[in-house]
């Protein structure tokens, strides 16, 4: 099977965690996948990755990114005219390819599968804020007949389901597969003791508009009125959004608490997580995040690592925490109620301790890459046999 993402791999993103777990999960069940990728301009253009062969597709990173998705679509459909007949099945995550593959399917005589995490008619407004609506209107249209043309469809989430079936798909032809963790890379561990130190508030992630890192910023003003703490935030982010969040801190005059850091590996983010105090996932209230939906694998690395869980209390962070058991939610895009929580929070070691207990043995047994990894193939044997 072909397995198509416009996403580089490997790389610090949950995108590349998402799709290198799949990728072993299809292998393990002895599936033969080829994984075809943008190239970074520094990976190999033909590699092996977790038992599957990689083609990177060269790219011009001085074009922007429509240019570049609209080539990385065409090159797909290139290389198809030439080895369509060597799979079975393609699995595509975005509209730049899968509609040119979902459109060819009968004519090359392979099944469809669309793995919908995020849609670009939601979600690229955040990145690139001058965007033509019309054009946004035009990649909805392709998203939906992308839809439509697929033979099956997964998601992480059941609220990106309903707006899947929102856009008139049968619903029952949508399996949601959650986001995973894996306990050999995020496994418990105790909280630093607080004494003699400055308790940390880690966030992971990118700087993403929707992430809502603006109201965690916010928040820490009215932390620090009762309660010495550090806000670390490590994640990838354009330059755009890199100067709005300088700007933000530098207004409330709270620079000394804070450390910005650019994204790490992967295989770094254990280390980081195990030497915070409370880990935040401070999604706002928006449409990427209320209407089409998410699974952020963040929360689920933070309640695997054991460590005390503050999130937006929202219907993409309860499908994975049960509020006052794995963590303490607060109201979206309300910095005064997150403050309240993490205050709850640094004033009660042995509530962190719980929440952090109980967070971590519902993360290692029910939201697993293994249990992923085992709907997904089920997935594929019910497209493919």
């Amino acid at each position: 099977m072909l397995y198509t993402a416009f996403d580089i791999v490997p790389s610090p993103k949950g995108a590349s965690t998402h799709i290198l777990h799949n990728i072993r999960g299809l292998v393990d069940a002895k599936y033969e996948v080829h994984l075809i990728t943008p190239n970074d301009g520094l990976l190999p253009v033909e590699d092996t990755i977790e038992g599957a062969r990689v083609t990177r597709i060269t790219q011009d990173l001085a074009q922007n990114f429509l240019a570049r998705a609209a080539h990385f679509g065409r090159s797909i459909l290139a290389h198809l005219a030439l080895h369509s007949a060597d799979y079975n099945a393609i699995h595509y995550r975005n509209v730049w390819d899968g509609l040119h593959i979902a459109q060819n399917k009968k004519r090359f005589g392979y099944k469809t599968i669309f793995e919908v995490n995020g849609l670009p008619s939601i979600e690229l407004k955040y990145h690139y804020p001058g965007l033509d609506p019309g054009l946004l209107s035009k990649i909805k249209e392709q998203e939906i007949a992308t839809l439509h043309l697929s033979d099956a469809i997964i998601c992480p989430s059941r609220v990106t389901r309903d707006y899947i079936a929102s856009l008139g798909i049968n619903r029952n032809r949508v399996t949601v597969i959650p986001n995973g963790v894996s306990a050999s890379d995020f496994s418990p561990s105790p909280l630093p003791a607080r004494e003699g130190r400055t308790p940390v508030m880690l966030y992971i992630g990118t700087l993403a508009d929707w992430q809502g890192l603006e109201i965690v910023i916010k928040a820490l003003p009215k932390i620090l009125e009762q309660q010495a703490v550090r806000l670390q935030i490590v994640g990838r982010g354009r330059s755009r959004q890199r100067k709005l969040l300088a700007k933000q801190i530098r207004k409330l005059g709270i620079e000394e608490h804070i450390i910005v850091q650019p994204a790490v590996p992967h295989h770094e983010i254990p280390a980081l997580i195990s030497q915070s105090d409370i880990c935040v996932a401070p999604l706002g209230l928006n449409d990427r995040n209320v209407t089409q939906g998410a699974c952020p694998i963040k929360i689920l690395e933070y309640m695997a690592s054991a460590r005390p869980l503050l999130a937006s209390n929202m219907p993409i962070v309860r499908e994975l925490v049960r509020e006052d058991v794995d963590g303490l939610l607060f109201s979206p895009n309300d910095p005064d109620d997150l403050a309240r929580q993490a205050l709850t929070l640094l004033n009660d070691i042995e509530l962190s301790k719980r929440l952090s207990e109980t967070a971590s043995k519902r993360a290692l047994t029910k939201f697993t890459w293994h249990e992923s990894q085992k709907k997904l193939v089920k997935a594929y044997e019910k497209l493919i046999g």
